[in-house]
């Protein structure tokens, strides 16, 4: 069992933590091999953060065990910390420090010496495209800038295992995009990488595994595809012409599996989840000709990550009884005679 737990760059088993009666985890289980991605998802309040300060030595667990790089969190939190980079949910920056200055300490508390501070410290202002503002004070930069400072201090020292919580957060799409390829460099290197993220399309490119917590507890884990296989079937996506034929829509669609559709009320567009692909496509456009609601789009996929997530974490049901296919028709039909 040591020789596992030592293979692996991050494992944790049943960590438990409570804030006073609030239980944040419930008994984790997390396992990431040396060079990958491990993606957590959840809802917030989930116990990401938790999970993160946990593991990051930041907070004690009230149970169960952990080791990132082959060091326990509990008996040698120092060698933890060492072998750690981490960029935690806020930006972390001296705002009365420069950039480089903020970067170059970070460097020297890590053990550099000067020459090699100062060289790391460029190199990354320049990886996130800070080199005009390097020289300036923190406090001077936009949230997206420090945002961005705070990962590059994560990756000062390139520690074996690094940990993002939500590290894209604010960021604009050109930086998210700089980000992520900053973070497959690592990678790519041999770091391994927890992150933590509100992006699904993030973790969707990034993760090669995916662990997924509601309540403090792991409730799914895989690669995106199993998780998107254990969702099963297609979704339905189309867009009603007309606002006012919204609720006739929905009542065909909710005819076409368990769950009633979902409504974007801004486009008109209607998401179903089908077991029946095509057929349920070409039933589906059938009764709406019928009922003479005109269609502006359509389109048959299969699940994202999207519908993995709200799948899993305890995401509401509608509360009415879904229509069935013979009471829709029935009832398109009387329509129709009238």
């Amino acid at each position: 069992m040591t020789e596992r737990r030592n293979d692996a760059a991050i494992r944790a088993e049943g960590l438990t933590k409570s804030f006073g009666d609030k239980q944040a985890l419930a008994g984790v289980d997390l396992e990431a091999a040396p060079g990958t991605v491990l993606g957590v998802l959840g809802p917030n309040g989930a116990g990401k953060t938790t999970t993160v300060r946990v593991l990051s030595t930041l907070l004690r667990p009230d149970g169960g065990q952990a080791w990132v790089a082959g060091h326990d969190i509990c008996k040698d939190p120092e060698s933890v910390r060492r072998n750690l980079g981490l960029s935690g949910q806020y930006a972390a920056v001296d705002e009365k420090l420069t950039g480089r200055e903020n970067l170059y300490l970070v460097a020297r508390l890590y053990g550099m010496g000067r020459h090699a501070a100062r060289r790391r410290a460029g190199l990354l202002l320049e990886t996130f495209r800070l080199e005009d503002a390097a020289d300036r004070p923190s406090g001077t930069y936009s949230g997206g800038m420090r945002r961005r400072l705070d990962l590059a201090g994560a990756l000062v020292a390139r520690a074996p295992v690094v940990v993002l919580d939500e590290p894209t957060t604010g960021l604009d799409p050109r930086s998210r995009t700089d980000t992520w390829a900053s973070i497959q460099e690592l990678v790519d290197g041999g770091t391994t990488v927890l992150l933590t993220t509100q992006y699904l399309e993030e973790v969707d490119q990034l993760a090669d595994t995916i662990v997924v917590i509601e309540h403090g507890s792991v409730v799914a884990r895989g690669s995106a595809s199993e998780l998107k296989g254990r969702v099963g079937g297609e979704r339905l996506t189309l867009t009603v012409a007309e606002p006012r034929a919204r609720a006739a829509a929905a009542e065909i669609l909710g005819a076409l599996g368990p769950h009633a559709p979902t409504l974007d009320s801004r486009t008109g567009r209607f998401t179903v989840a089908t077991e029946h692909g095509a057929q349920s496509l070409e039933y589906a456009l059938g009764c709406l000709r019928l009922a003479n609601i005109a269609v502006r789009d359509v389109t048959l996929a299969p699940p994202t990550l999207d519908d993995v997530f709200l799948s899993l974490t305890g995401q509401p049901e509608a509360s009415r009884r879904p229509v069935t296919a013979d009471e829709t028709v029935g009832a398109l039909a009387s329509e129709a005679g009238r």
